[in-house]
């Protein structure tokens, strides 16, 4: 997985004069394109295809929808930015697209740095399906990340500078599989460090026994891990390394003999190069489960993932965030056909989001939710979308997502 879940939100607090501008700036009205950005970390650090899959699924769709008419007979054109993982390389692309291109709305941005979001905020541009890596969605108004948010998004981040998460995916585990063992994989480094605290914290809140497993970050002794994981009966295998280095723990795992009920994985690893990424590991390999909160992508008895997969047939692998990507821009189109009769404008764009509590695209989320909670919620009931790789059959869901609820408890953290 990618170390991001805890990297720090761009920018400061904001006093309310800040958002009294209001730049209403819109594609102009005819037949003249509508413009719609999509800021991604193409080049980044963590390497060149770890932040792609978002923008090619939006691309896919917007691909889709301009064969068909575009919207109320408007083209959409899209125009790509890619940031190269910086600060610096995100606030030119946000100067370039909303205050150059002045696009209607920016699409499922996926930034290793969103550090021009409070930018994207101040000029009430819609920035809608982006990823939470960081914590910009749970920080400024007019940003509607895919997941949704509770917090009242007032330039601080969550609440007086404290995010919250749930147990949600510890719970499954433990009512479905009665787990009681598990193991968190760590490097030495901070932010895996971190990252390892939190998921730890949430084990033991559900009542397991905790294996904490840290390794060098420049010389990992994988096998030494993977022998103790196996002395310790771990049952679950949760990890907060990168993608190659869960590939090599888990080729030690089955070179010592370490078999655990699953090795949990998360949303971006959620992907069909898992049986050439684990081609040395076909015991740990079939014991990787993903989580997440939207429809499995190889769900194809879906309609709308079969409509997404029809749409992506010629790209050469999938992945759940190129299907949260095509989600996003239908989530745009969706917001900007409510506004046709009017004016597609930044401004009706953002108020047809504002209105769209409980939004699915068409299947593919979980109800979203925006509440804006003055006070951090104790409890929250969260669904849950399961899925474990089975050789020749690819990711296979695991039950109902809109029906594997929890009631669990939400545990603070500072991004």
């Amino acid at each position: 997985m990618l170390l991001l879940a805890l990297s720090a939100a761009c920018g400061s607090r904001l006093p309310e004069s800040d958002f009294e501008h209001d730049d209403r700036s819109s594609a102009p009205r005819g037949s003249a394109p509508l413009r719609v950005g999509i800021i991604t970390s193409a080049t980044s650090p963590v390497g060149g295809s770890a932040f792609t899959g978002t923008r090619d699924g939006a691309k896919a769709w917007f691909d889709r929808l301009n064969a068909r008419g575009g919207i109320d007979g408007r083209r959409v054109e899209v125009l790509l930015c890619d940031d190269g993982g910086s600060g610096v390389g995100n606030n030119e692309c946000v100067h370039r697209l909303v205050e150059e291109d002045k696009v209607v709305a920016l699409v499922a941005t996926t930034a290793l740095d969103y550090a021009g979001a409070s930018r994207v905020s101040r000029a009430r541009v819609p920035d809608i399906g982006g990823q939470p890596i960081g914590s910009a969605y749970d920080t400024y108004p007019h940003l509607y990340g895919i997941y949704g948010s509770r917090a009242p998004r007032n330039g601080t981040p969550g609440w007086g500078g404290k995010l919250y998460g749930g147990t949600e995916v510890y719970r499954y585990f433990k009512r479905e599989h009665g787990a009681r063992t598990a193991a968190v994989v760590s490097y030495n480094q901070s932010a895996s460090a971190a990252y390892a605290r939190l998921v730890e914290r949430g084990l033991r809140a559900e009542g397991y026994k905790v294996v904490t497993e840290q390794v060098d970050f420049a010389l990992p002794n994988f096998r030494a891990v993977a022998a103790d994981l196996r002395e310790q009966g771990a049952d679950l295998v949760f990890d907060a390394i990168d993608s190659h280095g869960n590939a090599r723990l888990c080729r030690a795992m089955d070179e010592v003999g370490a078999h655990v009920t699953a090795k949990v994985t998360n949303v971006q690893s959620w992907t069909s190069t898992v049986a050439d990424a684990y081609q040395d590991a076909p015991r740990c390999r079939n014991a990787l489960w993903a989580t997440g909160s939207s429809r499995n992508h190889d769900d194809t008895g879906h309609p709308a993932v079969r409509e997404f997969r029809e749409a992506t047939k010629d790209l050469k692998t999938h992945s759940q965030w190129q299907l949260e990507g095509w989600a996003a821009a239908r989530w745009f189109t969706d917001a900007a056909r409510s506004c046709a009769r009017t004016g597609i404008t930044r401004a009706c764009v953002d108020a047809a989001m504002n209105r769209s509590e409980g939004y699915t695209a068409g299947g593919l989320l979980l109800p979203v939710v925006f509440e804006r909670r003055a006070e951090p919620p104790r409890t929250v009931r969260t669904c849950l979308s399961v899925a474990r790789w089975q050789d020749g059959r690819g990711w296979v869901g695991q039950g109902d997502m809109n029906r594997t609820c929890f009631d669990v408890p939400q545990l603070a953290y500072e991004p």
